[in-house]
């Protein structure tokens, strides 16, 4: 493999690796602040595998981990705690990993999937499945991802005219978000009351029901999504300079799109089949990690896809602890805390933008 002459990884400045066709460039900010991301979201993980009801300690947990436990602490540790904690982990990170695509294709912070529609299909999806009396481990997260996927194909065609723009799309996803959240509205009035109350439940973003059938698969297409993502993120980062710029460097614009279009779609619809409509988490965790990663230095959404995950699982996980915390009186659905929290950066985030826009007058 030839490594370009670059300062040392961990000096000033960045290093380029190639393999034929294949570069990556790792930037000295980037690289240590994604190491701290994930220490700290593994950190948050095992507080919530020790922490419980159940009086149990770090010494439980390593015993459960390595068989030498009894029954009892095995079960508390690797069936109930363990699939919560490692979905947060991952759910966080493929929630991060689609609102930085879409933050990216968009060129605008605000293109989220939960703001333009994405996470409200994929309910709908999964909704659906429900009424028609389907289940099974993959009947969920299939119905999840056909309405995620099919409402992706309705904002790409109705924002589509003679090309895509970030702005078209959004403000079609915000119209088709507000008609799918009247659609879920009607289809849980269709269920029955016991139904009805655990989709209400679910529909608020609860991981209080994880179990290793929601994280495998998760985990199995998330390996999958995961590298095609990246393969693509040059090119994406390219057309971040523009449609015309990237066309004349040869980039494929349809194709690159619809690829990361449908990656995205897809990981954002195991979580909601899983969890239900997490939101926030897609549009903040992008937006933090551009900041503290390597903002500075230039960075496109795309060239932050890594850190971008780490700030999600961190982000997931942390929720749930809050949400868990015996400061409460009751344990929350992990969507309520960050509909809070997000909803407070959402604010901020269009002050700020109106702040940029006046300024510009």
């Amino acid at each position: 493999m030839n490594v370009q002459t670059a300062p040392p990884l961990f000096g000033p400045g960045s290093r380029t690796l190639r393999r034929g066709t294949f570069s990556l460039r790792i930037q000295r900010r980037s690289l240590i602040m994604t190491l701290v991301l994930l220490a700290a979201a593994l950190m948050v993980g095992w507080w919530n595998l020790i922490s419980g009801s159940a009086m149990l300690g770090a010494s439980d947990a390593l015993a459960a981990l390595l068989g030498t436990a009894d029954e009892g602490t095995s079960r508390v540790i690797l069936e109930w705690r363990a699939p919560r904690v490692v979905f947060t982990l991952l759910g966080g990170a493929a929630l991060a990993l689609a609102g930085a695509v879409f933050q990216s294709q968009t060129r605008n912070p605000l293109g989220s999937p939960d703001i333009i529609g994405f996470s409200a299909g994929a309910y709908t999806g999964a909704l659906l499945v429900a009424v028609l009396g389907f289940s099974g481990v993959w009947a969920t997260p299939f119905g999840a991802i056909l309405g995620g996927t099919a409402t992706g194909a309705v904002v790409y065609l109705l924002a589509w005219k003679r090309g895509v723009s970030g702005l078209r799309i959004i403000l079609v996803g915000i119209g088709v978000s507000i008609f799918l959240g009247s659609l879920n509205t009607y289809l849980v009035t269709t269920l029955r009351l016991e139904a009805a109350m655990a989709v209400a439940t679910w529909g608020a973003g609860s991981v209080n029901d994880i179990t290793w059938s929601h994280v495998l698969p998760l985990l199995g297409i998330g390996a999958v999504a995961l590298p095609v993502m990246l393969a693509n993120a040059r090119n994406m980062q390219l057309m971040e300079m523009g449609d015309d710029a990237a066309s004349g460097l040869g980039i494929q614009l349809e194709r690159t799109r619809l690829i990361q279009f449908f990656c995205g779609i897809v990981l954002v619809a195991l979580v909601t089949a899983a969890a239900g409509p997490i939101a926030f988490i897609a549009l903040v965790a992008p937006q933090l990690a551009l900041r503290l990663a390597g903002a500075a230095a230039g960075s496109s959404h795309t060239g932050q896809l890594i850190p971008s995950a780490a700030m999600g699982a961190l982000l997931l996980t942390l929720s749930d602890t809050i949400a868990r915390t015996p400061l409460i009186p009751v344990s929350l659905p992990v969507g309520v805390i960050t509909l809070i929290l997000g909803g407070a950066y959402l604010v901020w985030l269009l002050m700020s933008i109106g702040q940029t826009a006046r300024k510009g007058i």
